[in-house]
Order: structure tokens, then C-alpha cells, then sequence
């Protein structure tokens, strides 16, 4: 019965994660409508990928909604928080100026990041000892099978980028829905294929809302609580924060550096996937709007099918050589880009295929997993907040510097990939030889001996 319950509880809090990748994916499939349809420039792209879900506007919500979740509990973020999700996602539905959408990908943003820490806690605070990494598998395949409908979406609803027949084939719809508001053509017209894939995202996250204000508070939390009102000490209400504050530093400065180095790294790179990969594909790899958001299609199925195999043995496996295969694929992705390049049908292909490999087994599934291991739970929430926002936070800067490197037609790309393939081998070097033994052991286990009892 309680396998069942872990179950159920997990996929409900893992729209999260369809919806996190989702707004992220939804942004970068539109990417180049947008462009078109508001004059904006490479540069006002790089701040709209610093703002988003993808950096800065997940990056603030995290450090907020970590510490309102170990103050407050998990469940308080499920009450409300997909509520300012859908605020930003219909921002963008009816945005007709850049500051409008800018603030739209902020809000939806701020709201991804709130959700990201509860949600991995409480993931692994409800799960059985034994299925802890397959949980947390399962809520990294959302983050998978939101991508892969989102794209689909938007290969079905995608304008003619070379004259007729080269549409989608629900385009149709878009003209029929643009002509509603008197939009008949146009990159005003174009632009609604975007703003479609939005609107599925907001009945998503209205889904998740009903679904997730149903569940039961974690009752490692719960715990927690009544340790903590019997102490009689409120770690967020002492009196003293700058003692507070340095007590956490010096406790877990370790175990901070060991997962933001691993994650940092290979973030920068994801980040930049995740929201350009269409537009490199358009510029530097020649093809259509519809043909870049095919490819990537095949490439989230293969992340969906990896990810399923990491879920089904990453409790019955050496993690640390698991994270030493997944990283590994990334690091042949990026040296292929540099050797065969992306400019031919065959190495998209291969890169898109070895992409996928890495991400099935990504970096970012060990962080979900270990960090919501590695810390006690009074801490546990804030602690993934403060890694995300740092994480989140370097990727935006990161993101506006990559687009002047890359150029308005991809002309920088090569420089580009060096630096990707610098950090991806960073990232497999911190993983693979500061990966904690952590298989197997309850969550309490694992706290006393880090940190004692």
C-alpha cells in the first residue's frame, strides 16, 4: 500500500517538472516566431532565456520557495504556487510588446523555481528506501514527456518557413484562431503557433493545481515540526540569521561545493540546450522551424526511453560509475560537434542522438537524488534552493554571454563548443569522484552519518 502512495504522490508532484521543461522548451520552440513577430534581437533573445524558467526567474523562486518550504512546510507550495505559474503563462499568451513577454518568462519563471526544491524533497521524503531513485527517475521523466509534447506541438502547429506545404499540419487551426482576433497574416499570424503551446501548458498547470492540493503534508516534515516546537527554535526565527547563516555555510560548505560544482557545469551547457537548441539548429544547422522541432522530438523520445532505464536501475547499481556512463555521452556529444560538426543530416543526427543518451542519465537526475540526500531535513529545501538559485542564477549570465559568442547566424559556434566541452568534462570529473554512497540507506541513515546525530 504505501509503494502505491509513493507512487501516486510522485506523479503528481512530477508535473512540476513537465511543467518546468515545458515553459522552457515552449519559449525555445517559438523562439524565432517571436523574434520575427516583435524585431527583436540576438540580445533581447539572451535576456529572454536570463529571465526564464531556464535561469534567473527559477533561480529566484528557489531561494524562496526552499525556505518557504522547510519553514512552512511542502505542501504550502502546492497550494498556491501554480496559481502564479498560470499568472505568467497567460502574460505571455497575450503579450504584443517584448516587455510584455519578458515579464511573462519571469513570472512563469519565479513560480518553476518555487516549485523545483519542494518538489524533489518531498519526492524523496515519501519514497521507500529501496525506490528512492526510481522516484526521483520517474519525476525526471516528466521532465522529458514535457518537452517531447510541447515540440510535437509545435512541428504540428508550425507556420511555412519556405513557401507552401512546408507548414504543419494543424496550421489551419492557428490561422483559423488568429482570425478570431483579426490577425490574417504575418508574423503576427506565425507568432500564434507559440502561443497555442502555451495554452496547453496553462491547463496543465491547472491540472496540477486541483491534483497537487490534494496531498498529504511529508511526514519527515511533520516530524520535523514537532521536533522543533518542543525545542522550542525556529532555525528562521532565532534572533540571529548572520549566526544562523554561518552555521549553514561552515555545516554543509562541503557538501555545497561538491553539488553545485557537478551541477553548475553541466548546467551551463543544458541551459543552453534546452532553450536554443531549436534556434542552433535553424541557424547553424540550416533547417526549418518545423524540421528543428522534429529532430528534437526524436530526441526527447530517447531521453524519455533513458531516463525509464535509469529509473529502473539506478537502486541497484554503482551510481557512481552510472553518472560516469551518463556524463560520458555528453562530453562524445560535444567533441563530435567539434570533429564531425552539425552543418550535415548525419552529424545532427548522431549529436542529437548522443544528447539524449546523456540525458536519460544526466547530471541533473543524480542532483535531484543526491540532493535531497545529502542534507538533514531542516535544511533540506533551503539548501536546494540556495544550489538552484546559485546554479540558475550563473546559467542567465551565462546565457547572455553565449549569444554574443555565438552570433546572429551561428558564425560562433565552434568557440562555443570548446567551452561546452570544458565544462561537461569539469562536471564529470567532480561527479565521478566526489559521488556519496548513499544507495540503500533511509534518509535519517544517511544524516547521521554526515553529520552525526
Amino acid at each position: 500500500m504505501k509503494k502505491k502512495s509513493s507512487l501516486k504522490s510522485t506523479i503528481a508532484v512530477s508535473l512540476t517538472n513537465y511543467l518546468d521543461a515545458g515553459a522552457i522548451v515552449a519559449g525555445a520552440s517559438g523562439l524565432t516566431l517571436w523574434k520575427d513577430y516583435l524585431g527583436l534581437t540576438e540580445g533581447h533573445l539572451g535576456w529572454l532565456n536570463a529571465i526564464s524558467a531556464n535561469c534567473l526567474g527559477a533561480a529566484i523562486g528557489a531561494i524562496i520557495g526552499g525556505f518557504l518550504a522547510d519553514k512552512y512546510g511542502r505542501k504550502a507550495i502546492y497550494t498556491y504556487n501554480m496559481l502564479v505559474y498560470m499568472a505568467g503563462v497567460l502574460c505571455i499568451l497575450l503579450a504584443t510588446s517584448f516587455v510584455q513577454l519578458l515579464l511573462g518568462f519571469l513570472i512563469t519563471g519565479i513560480s518553476v523555481g518555487v516549485g523545483v526544491p519542494a518538489s524533489w524533497t518531498y519526492i524523496s521524503e515519501s519514497s521507500e528506501v529501496k525506490n528512492r531513485g526510481r522516484n526521483i527517475g520517474i519525476s525526471q521523466m516528466a521532465w522529458g514527456i514535457g518537452p517531447t509534447v510541447i515540440l510535437i506541438l509545435g512541428t504540428l502547429l508550425a507556420p511555412p518557413t519556405s513557401g507552401a506545404g512546408s507548414e504543419g499540419w494543424l496550421f489551419p487551426l492557428v490561422q483559423t484562431v488568429a482570425a478570431v482576433f483579426g490577425v490574417t497574416e504575418g508574423g503576427a499570424l506565425n507568432v500564434f503557433s507559440s502561443r497555442i503551446v502555451f495554452v496547453s501548458l496553462f491547463v496543465v498547470a491547472l491540472i496540477a493545481w486541483l491534483l497537487q492540493r490534494q496531498l498529504d503534508e511529508s511526514k519527515e516534515w511533520e516530524k520535523l515540526k514537532l521536533e522543533m516546537k518542543n525545542e522550542k527554535y525556529d532555525d528562521f526565527n532565532d534572533g540571529n540569521r548572520i549566526s544562523h547563516f554561518s552555521f549553514f555555510i561552515s555545516k554543509f560548505a562541503k557538501t555545497l561545493l561538491f553539488l553545485a560544482g557537478m551541477y553548475l557545469t553541466w548546467n551551463l551547457v543544458a541551459s543552453v540546450m534546452g532553450f536554443f537548441q531549436q534556434h542552433i539548429y535553424e541557424t547553424a544547422g540550416g533547417l526549418s522551424n518545423a524540421a528543428a522541432n522534429l529532430l528534437s522530438v526524436g530526441q526527447w523520445l530517447g531521453i524519455i526511453a533513458t531516463t525509464f532505464v535509469f529509473s529502473m536501475i539506478v537502486d541497484k547499481v554503482n551510481q557512481r560509475w552510472l553518472y560516469f556512463v551518463g556524463v560520458s555521452f555528453a562530453v562524445l556529444a560535444w567533441a563530435m560537434v567539434l570533429t564531425v560538426g552539425i552543418t550535415s543530416m548525419a552529424g545532427l543526427l548522431l549529436f542529437t542522438l548522443l544528447w539524449a543518451l546523456q540525458a536519460g542519465i544526466s547530471v541533473q537526475s543524480f542532483y535531484a537524488l543526491w540532493a535531497s540526500e545529502l542534507f538533514p531535513a531542516r535544511y533540506r529545501a533551503a539548501a536546494q534552493g540556495i544550489m538552484f538559485f546559485i546554479v540558475r542564477g550563473l546559467s542567465a549570465a551565462w546565457g547572455l554571454g553565449f549569444v554574443y559568442i555565438y552570433g546572429e547566424q551561428g558564425e560562433g559556434f565552434t568557440r562555443a563548443a570548446w567551452v561546452m566541452l570544458a565544462l561537461l568534462v569539469i562536471s564529470l570529473v567532480i561527479g565521478t569522484v566526489g559521488a556519496p554512497n548513499t544507495r540503500g540507506k533511509s534518509l535519517e541513515q544517511i544524516t547521521r552519518e554526515r553529520y552525526g546525530s
